[in-house]
């Protein structure tokens, strides 16, 4: 068993392997105490007056309790991180890279203009980490790429990926969760597609092209041309759980 797990690890690719590592060992941390969350958490004062910069990469890598929820977070991360960097970014881990950051900065944008508007700042100002919101995001962007995915919710019913995100959204509703955190997930992913997939195709012009200093960074990599996007095949149906 341990060696399956070790050699599942092993073959995840390198973005979503450091992500799910960094994700793990922050709230496992915290869990035990060895971290605080209170040296993670988004805070703009302390950023622009105290210069604590990390927080806007920490907010990021804590998924609170250890509990149920985290497991499910770290189950959508782990497989649709893996399946965006496999497949619609395969070759081109410098794109999914960017991608990342660029869906970081928005949501962290998202919360801090929203912490300034009259009746929107006391809500904003609850959102604190924005490690599910990423997720969400990569799950957004997945179902875009793949929209004649079928899948099952629960054995329940089933519906194309291009669902996805509002099936969960729903599902959020009805437990009782928050869903600005699905939202502000929806959001960004919908702005990444939308300027890096629709955008280039109506104007020729990319606007979200990758900037040298980070494909740098994985220049080493060998570069594969990447699956056609929307493909109308699909494989059997999968099943989705969320938290």
């Amino acid at each position: 068993m341990a060696q399956a797990v070790e050699e599942w690890y092993k073959q995840m690719p390198i973005i979503t392997r450091s992500y799910l590592t960094a994700a793990v060992v922050t709230t496992v941390g915290c869990s035990l105490e060895i971290i605080s969350p209170h040296n993670l958490y988004l805070n703009p004062k302390l950023i622009v007056q105290q210069y604590e910069i990390w927080r806007l990469v920490t907010n990021f890598l804590y998924f609170r309790k250890m509990d149920l929820d985290f497991l499910f977070h770290m189950f959508f991360l782990a497989r649709y991180c893996k399946l965006l960097e496999e497949n619609s970014f395969r070759g081109r881990t410098a794109d999914f890279f960017f991608m990342l950051l660029f869906g970081a900065t928005v949501l962290t944008g998202i919360v801090l203009i929203g912490g300034m508007i009259p009746y929107f700042s006391e809500t904003f100002a609850n959102i604190v980490f924005l490690s599910n919101s990423l997720t969400f995001m990569m799950v957004y962007v997945w179902s875009k790429h793949n929209p004649f995915i079928h899948m099952s919710f629960l054995g329940l019913f089933t519906f194309t990926a291009a669902y996805l995100p509002w099936v969960l959204l729903g599902f959020s509703i009805l437990v009782g969760s928050s869903t600005w955190v699905d939202l502000l997930g929806m959001i960004a992913g919908h702005a990444y597609f939308f300027l890096e997939d629709v955008y280039p195709r109506m104007t020729g012009r990319r606007p979200l092209k990758t900037p040298s200093f980070i494909t740098a960074l994985f220049a080493h990599e060998n570069v594969v041309v990447a699956e056609p996007r929307n493909a109308r095949f699909a494989p059997p149906a999968q099943d989705v759980h969320q938290d």
